[in-house]
């Protein structure tokens, strides 16, 4: 699943072309991927323009002139593709929905395993208010974090990904995240001490930062054009040596995840 960085990177590559667009019309394929439906979506796109593209969590978020908003998650599979004005485009097999653009530019969602989502919404802060905070936001400070983390008993690493505690972290980043800190992914969130909580916060925002700017992870077909996955330190490296000390890469399951450590790096 597309985590932070790589869907910052979609909405960074994306933005330029969507921009002050106005929508002329809306398709589907699969309606199970639509919320509240086709017809409804339709209804409330069409003829609205374009003012922001921008990215909350996992979420992509097309915000449009009369104040609501499109939401996209693209969940296991998703992706988006680009057909200017001439039409000419490679076939794309796992076309799930469109949006078209007056003069005949087509956003096309793709998706090969339908598990992404696109949702109509009228008031978008509602609709986003149950997600976590920003991790690369002002307000995200370790003094945040540490309340955060005192009032949960959960293991660190499940507790990373649920976004309604921080939005936008997945298993990759996560992972590397915790062997930047020094911390063990099943160490408990409220025993962490001050010193641990801002190594976390700063591994956090710079690994982050180093995805984004490496364009994403890209470790399948489904998507292409990151170069994070040459800079990874333990996420799909067991039995690889640490590039740190030299132990070999573990590979346990944290809350039903596959999970990537250094033991020596990350004591329990």
């Amino acid at each position: 699943m597309p985590e932070l960085p790589e869907v910052e990177t979609i909405v960074r590559r994306f933005r330029p072309r969507l921009l002050r667009k106005r929508i002329a019309g809306f398709e589907a394929s699969w309606p199970r991927q639509i919320s509240p439906s086709v017809a409804r979506v339709r209804r409330a796109v069409c003829g609205r323009r374009i003012l922001e593209l921008a990215r909350r969590g996992k979420l992509i978020v097309i915000h449009l002139d009369d104040g609501s908003a499109l939401l996209l998650h693209l969940k296991m599979s998703g992706r988006l593709a680009w057909v200017d004005r001439s039409g000419v485009r490679l076939p794309e097999p796992h076309e799930r929905a469109r949006l078209i653009m007056q003069g005949g530019e087509r956003l096309l969602f793709c998706d090969a395993r339908k598990f992404g989502r696109i949702r109509h919404v009228r008031d978008v802060e509602a609709a986003l208010d149950a997600l976590g905070p920003e991790p690369l936001s002002a307000g995200f400070d370790a003094a945040r974090l540490l309340r955060m983390l005192g009032e949960r008993r959960r293991r660190i690493k499940p507790l990373l990904l649920d976004q309604a505690f921080v939005a936008g972290l997945g298993n990759i980043y996560t992972d590397e995240a915790l062997f930047r800190a020094g911390l063990h992914p099943l160490r408990r969130a409220c025993d962490l001490d001050p010193n641990e909580v801002r190594r976390l916060r700063r591994a956090i925002r710079s690994v982050l930062r180093d995805g984004i700017r490496r364009c994403g992870t890209s470790i399948d077909w489904i998507y292409p054009g990151g170069r994070m996955q040459d800079y990874l330190r333990v996420y799909g490296r067991a039995g690889e040596p640490c590039p740190r000390c030299g132990t070999p890469i573990q590979r346990i399951m944290a809350g039903q995840r596959s999970t990537h450590l250094c033991p020596r790096c990350q004591p329990p």
